[in-house]
């Protein structure tokens, strides 16, 4: 089977990165094509996948609006001579759009409520959309739910084993306490008229936790001067190792909040914005503390670190989670396999 697999975003790259290698190993035909996101394409170098460059989508929303037929059509042309079977993406508008141009077929992964516009856009063109048991949004008869997250695709204990080596590579002792603190741009499309942590608020934030421990910004946007100092570059192949080995995550980014999460370390979360995933690891497991308000996430995050065996407990709580929750990878090669012989082999 002839599968494309299209990429809009960073997060894209490792949800689909073992689906991509198992699909492989079995026989199947993938081709990848990626917008130019952040550090898409550097992951996708990174991991040593061939993939076809698509172009931007723009950070403003008429750029956004705009771009969706140009992208369309580079897809399109991209993806003609592939002849493929199947497009999967996560969100991907233009994979919908595409694949109905083509007569094909599509699923697309979700677990965003936030995207509404971009659930107008390909909703009515995918044949399946799937998302985890507690999204919030009902596709009707073509939606497909799971038991699960989708950083549990590449974070699952079965799919992940955390490298110590990163530790050494940055220089960070073996019993040093590492706290990643994570900003974000607010350019997304569903991120507009949202907030997160200001500029006071950030300097609380790593002036309270840098007299705890090493403290690693990561930083969409511009950071103050003084605060620089803590910012890191590191490999994003070896984000989630180092994150694997925090004693904390505060932040406002969604994906490495369930990200932190699901491994099983604290996260204290800050966003104007509704993530009912995050809300479930918070209210099911108690691995996450959301916050719509700054100061009362700063007051979360001082309490948490004077509780004696965080770490410990909160691996536990992520015992009980993982206990209720599937490998996502296998379940996409699993949905993808039955979707393929139920309504596109069986019809060739």
């Amino acid at each position: 089977m002839r599968i494309v697999v299209d990429i809009g975003h960073p997060a894209h790259v490792h949800f689909f990165k073992h689906f991509i290698h198992e699909s492989r190993r079995q026989g199947h035909k993938i081709l990848i094509t990626a917008a130019d996101k952040d550090i898409a394409f550097d992951l996708l170098d990174d991991y040593k996948f061939e993939y076809i460059k698509l172009g931007t989508t723009g950070r403003s929303l008429i750029r956004k609006v705009m771009s969706v037929p140009v992208l369309d059509w580079k897809l399109f042309r991209a993806v003609k001579k592939f002849d493929p079977d199947l497009f999967l993406g996560l969100g991907s508008i233009r994979a919908t759009h595409v694949a109905k141009m083509l007569g094909k077929h599509s699923i697309i992964f979700n677990d965003t409520e936030a995207t509404i516009k971009e659930h107008i856009l390909y909703y009515p063109f995918a044949d399946r959309v799937v998302s985890p048991r507690c999204f919030g949004r009902d596709f009707g008869a073509k939606h497909i739910r799971y038991d699960g997250y989708h950083e549990l695709a590449y974070l699952h204990p079965d799919r992940f084993r955390p490298d110590p080596t990163v530790l050494e590579e940055l220089g960070i002792g073996p019993h040093e306490n590492i706290y990643i603190v994570r900003f974000i741009a607010w350019e997304a499309t569903h991120d507009i008229g949202q907030k997160g942590f200001d500029t006071e608020g950030k300097r609380a934030i790593i002036k309270r936790l840098s007299k705890e421990g090493r403290v690693i910004i990561t930083s969409e946007g511009e950071l103050p001067d003084d605060l620089y100092q803590y910012h890191m570059s590191i490999s994003p192949t070896k984000m989630h190792d180092l994150l694997a080995f925090a004693s904390m995550y505060v932040g406002e980014g969604a994906t490495m909040a369930s990200e932190a999460a699901v491994l099983g370390v604290p996260v204290v979360f800050l966003s104007t914005l509704v993530h009912n995933y995050l809300h479930e690891q918070a209210d099911e497991y108690q691995l996450i503390h959301v916050f719509n308000q700054q100061r009362p996430a700063i007051v979360k995050m001082r309490e948490l670190l004077a509780q004696p065996d965080l770490k410990e407990e909160y691996q536990r709580r992520r015992q009980r989670m993982l206990a209720d929750k599937v490998d996502v990878t296998a379940f996409m090669l699993d949905l993808v396999d039955t979707y393929a012989r139920d309504y596109i082999l069986s019809h060739r």
